[in-house]
């Protein structure tokens, strides 16, 4: 009796148990037809242990580091690793154990460092962009700052054609270093560039006073800001509406020209701050942000450093202790000891 395609889908999704029920069964009654999709389920387990040990390795995420968040990671390497061992051929463990049992494996069933790397990689990828949007930004410093909101500017400055700290000044200027954004009801808007909520927005608003220049003088006043679920969807936002309001042509395709970038904001009517442009340069190319970045730069290196000191252990303990994990795998089907 094969696995059949409803018991798969159980036992594909991490809160669902009972498909295993079905796949002991099928093992029991014919398990060399149950030997690939157990194999899968073995390369699963074997692949969130990976992702465990990457991240105790790594440095953390900082901001995001809390009970809630470190639940809903495990929650989601969880299901992550199903998924990367579900798909294609995964890391290749599964094929291994199915042809040292016996089984029919096509493809090649090596798994190397390097193969392992990037799919660490990868899943360290997804799981730090899906905590970007699940977690509310609350940054602690200029580095943090920086390293929270550094993918998602250098999405927005790669459309725009600027420099990803002209980006990143930007939204420091408007926030004070994401000290400072429009809060409603007690609970921040992530609105990181200070766009007001006219009347052809139809989403979430904060209002909250602000101070405008008039004939070069401060006024304070009331205004409505629009509101996000994250720094992500900010960033989105405010990427499109340079890309596409004509009002702020002048200020695309400036690639490392930050003063050229900011000049072109203003003659947009971005801001009414007579100094704006000279503030956004003089925070992209001054001290903190110099330091920021190159603290970024090397936490960055140390966590792939790290990466990668993983994944070849987990390589080498793939290929050398392969007779440990086939056990286990035999143990699970109830299959003979194969010839070795």
């Amino acid at each position: 009796m094969a696995v059949n395609d409803a018991t798969m889908q159980s036992v594909n999704t991490w809160t669902e148990l009972s498909g295993f029920n079905g796949m002991r069964a099928a093992a029991q009654s014919d398990a060399k037809s149950a030997l690939p999709a157990v194999a899968k389920q073995f390369e699963s387990i074997f692949t969130q242990m990976m992702l465990k040990s990457m991240r105790d390795a790594g440095a953390g995420d900082g901001l995001t580091d809390s009970q809630a968040s470190d639940s809903w990671r495990d929650m989601y390497d969880q299901q992550l690793s199903i998924n990367l061992s579900q798909n294609g051929n995964g890391l290749g463990i599964a094929q291994m154990l199915i042809k040292q049992l016996g089984g029919a494996a096509g493809g090649s069933s090596g798994v190397s460092a390097d193969a392992v790397q990037q799919q660490l990689n990868s899943a360290a990828s997804s799981v730090a962009s899906a905590a970007q949007k699940a977690e509310p930004f609350l940054p602690q410093s200029a580095a943090d700052f920086v390293q929270k909101l550094l993918p998602s500017a250098q999405e927005a400055a790669k459309k725009l054609g600027v420099s990803v700290k002209a980006v990143l000044a930007q939204a420091a200027l408007e926030t004070q270093w994401g000290q400072h954004m429009p809060h409603g009801k007690g609970q921040s808007s992530n609105n990181l560039f200070g766009i007001k909520a006219g009347s052809s927005w139809d989403g979430k608003k904060v209002s909250v006073p602000t101070v405008e220049y008039e004939d070069g003088v401060a006024v304070r006043k009331q205004a409505q800001f629009r509101a996000y679920d994250s720094a992500g969807e900010s960033f989105n936002d405010y990427a499109k509406m340079i890309s596409e309001n004509p009002r702020y042509a002048g200020a695309k395709g400036h690639g490392d020209d930050v003063m050229g970038f900011a000049k072109g904001l203003v003659a947009g009517g971005y801001a009414t701050d007579p100094s704006y442009a000279h503030k956004l340069a003089a925070i992209a190319n001054g001290p903190v942000m110099r330091q920021a970045l190159a603290a970024v730069q090397q936490a960055m290196q140390s966590t792939a450093s790290a990466a990668g000191k993983v994944a070849t252990t987990v390589a080498d303990t793939v290929n050398q202790d392969i007779g440990q994990a086939i056990d286990m795998l035999k143990n699970a089907v109830n299959l003979p000891t194969p010839p070795l």
